[in-house]
């Protein structure tokens, strides 16, 4: 074993081999794979093999695509053969809802190039005659599935890292990994030790234990899983005789299994509801390639209704039972990237789809560790996206939840159950008797809409607009014509102090900084130009030592994303302190033509709109209460946020109900004030402003600062504004019908996918049905009626470019 290395990949399972290929694919040749085992061990030498391109986020399921795409190269490469069958897959509907989702699976692979077909269930028995057509009312064919050899593959990931140059050691465990001051790594292993640059947790089973090692608790749990290999099946010949070629996969969502050829027989797979995590506390370290005892009657619901929608399963011999461990995160996507808080610590672990993403996570976290930056928008599989409240107990419920529902639709208004409420303000009982819907924000409860009295405070799951339709209509005219009241404790919410933070904020962000009572709104950028922040900064009072104080909101999604890198930006000297207030602010926020009326009711100071003007910051008592106020929200009409200690929290929002009686104060929700958001064009953070979106093509322009002396970020902002970028970033009304877009559906133009859409809804107010998205630059002024349409569930709806805010569009009820 060497003494140093780059880069130290811990685990060989598909993943560590990937990520290991990358790196050296990347230019990185001084990188070595430490494996405890052989390679294969632990997970990746039992899988089922299959592969697909679907995933529900589409950013993901570009990164399968290209793992799909890698395997002609890699046997290329390595000489090895990964034994691919690109079969194609079936993904069978046995209702209508069904149906619905696998026409927006279809509609958004128009836009990612992938090649798929929805077909009738006549059709799709043709394709695959082991199915009985009557049970089922439609499926989609995706042409790219298939199926391949594990340890195959894996090697054939290894022996290409290896001809470029990298090294593995295996029966090497890893014990201990203790930091360095320069940011390197001590790698301790039973045969010897390593200093790395770089150390990457790619330990699979184990990952929880050797993020264990650096004080660090991974979401990730083990869950059994079952698949059964049939002897040979009559069909199965006969079929393959007559066609030629295999049997297509298939997944059947009732019966939660998928189905696969495996030579003339059949593989079938379950992700049943009665699932069992394993070793939720502690992987041993001998366990290798071992199996565990099956359980038929546990799957028992499930191999019933597939012998019933395939009857000649039914009658199919068993030749043997595969039940072995693969780790999950708690929403089923990987967890990828660095860690915040940890020097040259990278993770890429719980990729239960191994030999569908881990191609796109090698690919991706190369690039980052290489060059700074993933290449992707990787949001949906970052590490950061959860916050310190995923414990390990709250991974092990919610992990069971995502296994048992695999094959569940996830509907756009659906909340799911499992481990909440996790956190709660002192609101939540308050608003639960007030007749408020909670959804769950990055662990928060946070109030959706209310149901009025005599109404039930529930969901109904759909696609279409649903039992809460007219609610949030009654609150969005309720805050136009009025004023409501919102909780906004989900935000973000930083501090920077010291001698250096104005020059720090203004090195990160694209604005100029506030001056001191005043906010500012501002993206923040990449070095390669690209949307990674969307924030408002305020000055706030100096501190006692007379140096700069900013106060800052964000993305409560992204505060680990955002945390990691002020951090990697801080200057060494320490003129610079950041705190995150996480629960210790939270706030409440007035909105409507009657909030400054209802503002004045609380204080004794002068709130007038001379004294307390649009984008200013106070410190002020409200309701015999410290707290800090900005006069700006987010539903674009005259109103204020008001910052508070959450001990406080409870008397404020009660003596803004009591004030408020007499001026028609409502409770309104977050569905309301993402559709207030709509009818002001307004963007938000993770759907139109992401790092795959520069900031002119986000119509950010006049909040980058091109006047700044430097920013990160602002060669490549100059160039875009030079050039105008490829996209732009636009607001349609859409001819829509019962159902409005819900975010990934495709913009078409004359015949053609052109682009996409980030988000939308309701206008309650100016009741229209809006759609945010992107387009081609050229496209973005063709504000001809009809000129374009949305696929929305499977139909093309006409829809118009607006240029300007249907409501309020000279912004003269925010700022009056």
């Amino acid at each position: 074993m060497k003494s140093h290395t780059q880069v130290a990949v811990i685990g060989g399972g598909v993943v560590g081999c990937s990520v290991l290929y990358h790196l050296t694919k990347a230019g990185w040749k001084d990188v070595v794979l430490i494996e405890r085992d052989q390679l294969t061990s632990g997970s990746t030498w039992h899988a089922a093999g299959g592969f697909h391109t679907l995933n529900g986020d589409p950013n993901v399921a570009k990164l399968q695509g290209y793992t799909i795409g890698l395997y002609d190269e890699l046997e290329k490469i390595s000489g090895q053969s990964c034994g691919l069958h690109r079969s194609g897959g079936l993904m069978l509907a046995d209702t209508h809802e069904r149906m619905e989702w696998l026409k927006m699976a279809h509609a958004r692979a128009r836009y990612l190039g992938l090649e798929t077909e929805l077909l009738s269930a006549k059709e799709a028995q043709a394709l695959f005659p082991l199915m009985e057509a009557k049970h089922f009312v439609g499926a989609m064919l995706d042409k790219a599935d298939g199926n391949l050899d594990p340890s195959g593959t894996t090697h054939a990931y290894a022996k290409s890292a290896r001809i470029n140059g990298a090294e593995i050691y295996l029966k090497t465990r890893v014990a201990a990994l203790k930091p360095r001051k320069d940011g390197s790594w001590d790698v301790i292993t039973e045969q010897g030790n390593i200093q790395a640059e770089h150390v990457v947790n790619c330990g699979g089973l184990w990952a929880r234990e050797v993020g264990r090692m650096v004080g660090l608790e991974l979401p990730v749990l083990a869950m059994e899983h079952m698949y059964l290999v049939t002897d040979e099946m009559p069909e199965v010949v006969a079929f393959n005789k007559e066609r030629g070629h295999e049997l297509p996969h298939a997944i059947d969502f009732k019966a939660e299994i998928y189905m696969r050829q495996e030579r003339s027989g059949m593989v079938l797979g379950t992700y049943e509801k009665d699932c069992r995590p394993w070793q939720p506390r502690q992987t041993p370290w001998d366990f290798g390639t071992e199996l565990l005892a099956p359980d038929l009657e546990r799957i028992a619901p499930s191999l019933e209704l597939g012998h019933k929608h395939f009857p000649a399963m039914a009658k199919a011999g068993i030749k043997r039972i595969i039940n072995g461990p693969f780790t999950f995160s708690p929403d089923g996507n990987p967890l990828v990237g660095p860690v915040q808080g940890l020097r040259n610590f990278w993770c890429a672990c719980a990729v239960m789809a191994g030999f569908s993403q881990g191609g796109g996570v090698g690919l991706a976290l190369s690039q980052w560790m290489v060059h700074g930056d993933p290449g992707f928008d990787v949001w949906a599989m970052d590490i950061a996206r959860f916050g310190d409240w995923a414990t390990r107990s709250y991974t092990n419920e919610k992990v069971r939840e995502n296994y048992s529902r695999r094959f569940s639709i996830r509907f756009p208004n659906e909340e799911l159950p499992a481990a909440r409420p996790q956190q709660t303000t002192s609101l939540y009982d308050v608003m639960i008797a007030q007749g408020a819907v909670m959804g769950d924000s990055w662990g928060l409860e946070t109030p959706l809409w209310f149901a009025p009295k005599g109404v039930e405070p529930k969901d109904i799951v759909s696609f279409h607009r649903s039992n809460d339709f007219k609610h949030v209509k009654a609150e969005c005219l309720g805050v136009r014509n009025a004023v409501g009241v919102t909780e906004i404790a989900n935000f973000a919410k930083y501090e920077f102090k010291g001698p250096g933070a104005e020059a720090f904020l203004s090195r990160l962000m694209t604005n100029k900084m506030p001056r001191a009572g005043r906010l500012i709104l501002t993206p923040m950028l990449n070095p390669e130009g690209r949307l990674i922040g969307d924030f408002t900064i305020a000055k706030a009072q100096p501190d006692k030592n007379g140096d700069g104080r900013f106060i800052m909101w964000g993305s409560s999604q992204a505060q680990k994303y955002h945390m990691r890198w002020f951090e990697k930006h801080l200057p060494a000297d320490g003129s610079v302190q950041i705190h995150r207030y996480d629960m210790g602010l939270v706030g409440l926020s007035i909105a409507g033509p009657k909030s400054r009326e209802l503002l004045q009711r609380l204080t004794d100071e002068d709130v007038s709109n001379a004294a307390f003007k649009f984008m200013d910051h106070r410190s002020i008592d409200i309701a015999n209460l410290p707290a800090m106020i900005n006069r700006v929200t987010y539903s674009g009409d005259l109103g204020y946020e008001i910052w508070v200690a959450p001990e406080y929290q409870r008397r404020l929002f009660l003596a803004i109900h009591e004030a408020g009686k007499d001026l028609g104060l409502i409770n309104f929700g977050m569905r309301a004030l993402l559709s207030l958001r709509l009818e002001k064009n307004f963007p938000t953070w993770y759907r139109e402003l992401r790092p795959i979106y520069g900031p002119f093509e986000a119509g950010l322009d006049r909040f980058v600062d091109l006047t700044k002396n430097d920013f990160i970020g602002r060669e490549a902002a100059v160039k875009e504004k030079e050039t105008g970028g490829k996209l732009r970033r636009v607001t349609m009304v859409v001819e829509a019908s019962d159902a409005d877009v819900l975010g990934d559906e495709p913009i078409w133009h004359k015949g053609q996918v052109i682009g996409w859409v980030t988000s939308g809804g309701y206008g309650h107010y100016v009741d229209k049905s809006l759609a945010q998205g992107y387009v081609p630059k050229e496209l973005a002024t063709d504000t001809a009626r009809s000129a374009f349409e949305i696929e929305i569930l499977g139909e093309r709806r006409k829809a118009t470019i607006i240029t300007d805010p249907l409501f309020d569009p000279e912004a003269k009820r925010m700022r009056g």
